[in-house]
């Protein structure tokens, strides 16, 4: 019997599947230069917007957004004109410059153009937003937006060190996810961290009942939380009716404990 021809695809089958399963967990990313505006810092910030899979550094294609907007005190501002093509981890993303002019918190929101992932034989859409707090005033940063999908923190998003505790309630049209599943992942910008194997890349966690879950934090740093659920409504791709995987992400930033 000859054993090089099924040898051969035995090898093949392997490195496939390496390819299709590293890197699994997608996020929606929305970045900014940063999350705590003080009195006497640059009150222009800019937003990087991306597609990707941040402890890898694997980026992916992103296209316009469908909608990129801002909320604050319950009024939203679009931005989409605003946007300016960029490139996050090698791949085309956007950018978006603001310049902050009242306290209190903004929330930052993206929706995107649903993405096809063969992988998964499903679309992906991921409600992506961010917090940022100006001036020493943080209210309104526990403000339900209403998103299709959408996490609520319960941890003022804001202000944390590394070895918090981070709790949010994921929502779906307004009402919270029992036992919902929440992917959490570092964005590992400059390659940093390594991990040990490929389940510690993404961490995951259960909501309890009232869909509310909590993470520690291990390190400092952007960490991306992404409550996964799939749509009632589908969408076709080559002729065929397929799921769409709804994604409620939230971007928050731990720092480290600092002593004199």
């Amino acid at each position: 019997m000859n054993l090089k021809p099924a040898l051969a695809f035995t090898l093949v089958v392997v490195i496939l599947l390496s390819f299709t399963t590293a890197g699994f967990a997608h996020f929606g990313m929305v970045i900014p230069s940063d999350n705590m505006v003080a009195p006497e810092d640059r009150r222009e910030i800019t937003l990087n917007i991306s597609f990707s899979h941040p402890f890898e550094g694997i980026g992916m294609k992103m296209v316009k957004p469908e909608a990129v907007y801002l909320v604050k005190d319950g009024e939203k501002t679009d931005m989409v004109t605003g946007l300016k093509p960029a490139s996050v981890m090698e791949h085309p993303a956007w950018q978006l410059t603001y310049k902050i002019k009242r306290p209190g918190a903004h929330a930052f929101v993206v929706e995107p153009a649903a993405y096809w992932e063969p992988a998964e034989d499903c679309y992906i859409v991921h409600y992506t937003k961010t917090i940022v707090s100006a001036f020493g005033d943080d209210t309104g940063w526990d403000e339900e937006i209403g998103l299709k999908t959408e996490i609520v923190p319960l941890t003022r998003p804001l202000g944390l060190y590394a070895g918090n505790l981070f709790q949010g309630v994921v929502k779906l049209d307004g009402k919270a996810v029992p036992y919902a599943e929440v992917e959490v992942e570092f964005y590992n910008k400059a390659l940093q961290a390594e991990a040990p194997s490929e389940e510690m890349i993404t961490q995951v966690v259960k909501a309890d009942q009232n869909g509310v879950f909590s993470y520690s934090v291990p390190a400092a740093g952007w960490w991306g939380f992404a409550a996964l659920n799939t749509s009632d409504k589908k969408m076709v791709h080559d002729g065929e009716k397929k799921d769409i995987e709804l994604g409620a992400v939230i971007w928050v930033k731990f720092e480290n404990w600092q002593e004199k």
